[in-house]
């Protein structure tokens, strides 16, 4: 593996709890260990408020580092305790007697599903074989009756079996549909379902594998707005950050967890995908877009980087709303790091993995916006370091924006 693939997603291999589900936005695990190498000293507490999927918290629990993490969607939050959940050897017999169950369910051709999610044209994602035999699934983990821990390990395994069957692509920064195989579209009913029963086998014995690797520090996992820290946290001090906020390139997290989030039952509907991208930070999804549409400062609170106006101005002159999407991000950023620099230990380090955007012909200089808002709340010794070059737009580079208290 080259030395810029070590610092994307692609290094975080399928075969362990880091490749567990993907999220195409996720950042290295080496960039995270090498991180946590120079800045987090014994007994420092880590945070990383955008948990995505969990990644620094994985590594802290690994190496047995004390953290706390975060996310506004409960999803993520789910998927972050499962992956740094330590599972007992009765957890694991469970979970492989019950996923022998479930692949007896899709392989169980001829019965209607119980269940299927109201996700919006549904048969764009799954043809109608591979669609009932999902249904059984679901319906044959539901029936299970097998400790927390395993009942974990069965939803991953089907978020792993869904995403894997789905006539989705993971080419591009975000996640796109593609046409069906050819091969797999000329398959009659019965190929496909015999191919979702050895997908989900083989999902689930992944998970088998990889859930025994040891656990040394249960990280704690809470749902919290990055923008309210104090309260989230209730008096705990980190002594090191290490996070990756959504870029603000208008790519909405809710929009690639839809699939995860309406079969496992946290979304029932586009109203809710909608409010939940609103109430999260860069999204702009469903009513969400008509909701930055509308939007205004609810404060004054400048963005202190020379230019940032005439930026903005310059994307607003093609998309009204756009330019308002960028003004709101680095508002809510600014908010979020004045809570962040108000409940940080002395001398404590935050560490912000970042890309910068480009909206039409106008270039933003996240990394430097980032820069100045960590220095604006008191953070000192702030450093901007060119991690890698990113595979869209040429100039688009991604980087590590770093500063202590």
């Amino acid at each position: 593996m080259g030395r810029e693939e070590r610092l994307t997603f692609r290094a975080n291999a399928e075969a362990t709890r880091y490749g567990w589900l993907r999220l195409t936005p996720a950042y290295s695990v080496h960039l995270v260990s090498a991180l946590l190498d120079r800045h987090a000293a014994a007994g420092t507490l880590v945070l990383d408020p955008y948990c995505g999927t969990g990644t620094t918290a994985l590594v802290c629990a690994e190496r047995g580092i004390a953290s706390v993490t975060s996310d506004i969607n409960p999803f993520l939050v789910w998927l972050a305790r499962a992956k740094t959940a330590a599972y007992a050897a009765d957890d694991l017999a469970a979970f492989a007697a019950a996923a022998a169950g479930v692949e007896e369910a899709i392989r169980a051709d001829g019965a209607e599903p119980e269940w299927t999610p109201a996700l919006h044209r549904i048969d764009k994602w799954w043809d109608e074989p591979t669609l009932h035999a999902l249904g059984r699934a679901m319906a044959a983990i539901r029936a299970q009756a097998v400790p927390p821990a395993a009942a974990d390990l069965l939803r991953l395994a089907f978020c792993r079996l869904l995403i894997a069957r789905a006539s989705v692509s993971f080419g591009h920064q975000s996640m796109s549909f593609k046409r069906r195989v050819d091969e797999e579209a000329r398959l009659p009913a019965g190929g496909l379902v015999a191919l979702a029963a050895d997908t989900w086998a083989g999902a689930a014995a992944t998970l088998a594998r990889s859930a025994t690797t040891p656990i040394r520090a249960a990280p704690r996992a809470i749902e919290a707005d990055a923008r309210d820290l104090r309260r989230a946290l209730a008096g705990e001090r980190p002594g090191c950050v290490v996070t990756s906020p959504p870029y603000p390139n208008r790519m909405s997290y809710v929009r690639e967890l839809r699939p995860y989030m309406y079969w496992l039952g946290y979304l029932a509907d586009g109203r809710a995908a909608g409010e939940l991208d609103w109430r999260a930070i860069g999204g702009t999804w469903g009513c969400a877009t008509s909701n930055v549409a509308k939007w205004e400062p609810p404060e004054a609170r400048a963005v202190p980087y020379a230019g940032f106006d005439a930026i903005v101005e310059r994307i607003a002159a093609r998309s009204d709303v756009l330019g308002r999407y960028v003004r709101k991000y680095f508002h809510d950023i600014d908010v979020h790091v004045a809570e962040l620099a108000a409940v940080l230990a002395p001398g404590a380090t935050v560490h912000y993995i970042v890309g910068n955007s480009k909206f039409y012909d106008v270039l933003v200089p996240v990394e430097r916006i980032y820069a100045t808002l960590l220095a604006r709340h008191g953070l000192g010794d702030v450093h901007v370091a060119t991690i890698r070059k990113r595979s869209s737009k040429r100039e688009l580079f991604e980087y590590v924006v770093s500063a202590r208290i």
